[in-house]
């Protein structure tokens, strides 16, 4: 008598319609635009003006937000180190099935561990795009959006990425994105900087005729 287990007894059941086939139905290539920074670098910012220029382009993407997957998919991890992992994890796998399916999928999380980012690459060899927001933490804590950084200092939150939990900054991110002289750049100039590089990587085209 056999048992049931965690992923056993199972097997992969092929689509006739493949990735190919998406791709030139989509007139795009499926990737993930994986955006990472500590919180208020700007990424749910540029994960919304990148989303809504590729949507004016006609190209057809969606977001995956580190809060947003928190109040469904991910509701019953908090903010341990393993159950950062598995948030990461799932939202990897996520977006992998939004890229199989030809989607732009962005997703935009502190993710502050590498080894749990680069876990969500190995999924994805060859659509991976990591987007690094390389914002100062000094700013970051000015800007405080959501007031998190105050009650970090306050010792109301434990655990807090950058004031108490560490950031692994990216090693080998596609894209960079920092101040200029001391300037942000414009979410649109950041969401542009995106989209060239989908561009020149030809994520943005079906197949030529």
């Amino acid at each position: 008598m056999s048992t049931m287990g965690n992923s056993t007894n199972i097997f992969w059941q092929e689509s006739p319609v493949g990735k190919l086939e998406r791709r030139k139905l989509l007139n795009q290539k499926g990737c993930v635009v994986w955006i990472t920074g500590l919180s208020g670098s700007g990424k749910s910012t540029l994960a919304c003006s990148l989303s809504w220029e590729l949507h004016t382009r006609g190209k057809l993407s969606y977001i995956l937000d580190g809060d947003n997957v928190r109040h469904g998919l991910n509701k019953d991890l908090g903010f341990k180190a393993e159950d950062r992992t598995e948030n990461i994890r799932r939202v990897g796998e996520v977006a992998k099935l939004f890229a199989d399916a030809g989607l732009i999928c962005i997703a935009s999380l502190i993710s502050p561990y590498g080894k749990d980012r680069d876990a969500c690459r190995a999924m994805l060899p060859d659509a991976f795009i990591e987007v690094f927001m390389n914002m100062p933490l000094a700013l970051c804590e000015e800007r405080d959006p959501k007031g998190l950084y105050k009650l970090a200092r306050a010792g109301k939150i434990k655990g807090f990425t950058g004031i108490d939990d560490p950031y692994e900054p990216p090693l080998n991110c596609e894209i960079e994105l920092n101040q200029k002289d001391g300037v942000c750049p414009t979410p649109s100039a950041m969401a542009g900087e995106v989209i060239t590089y989908l561009e020149d990587k030809g994520y943005l085209q079906g197949f030529s005729s």
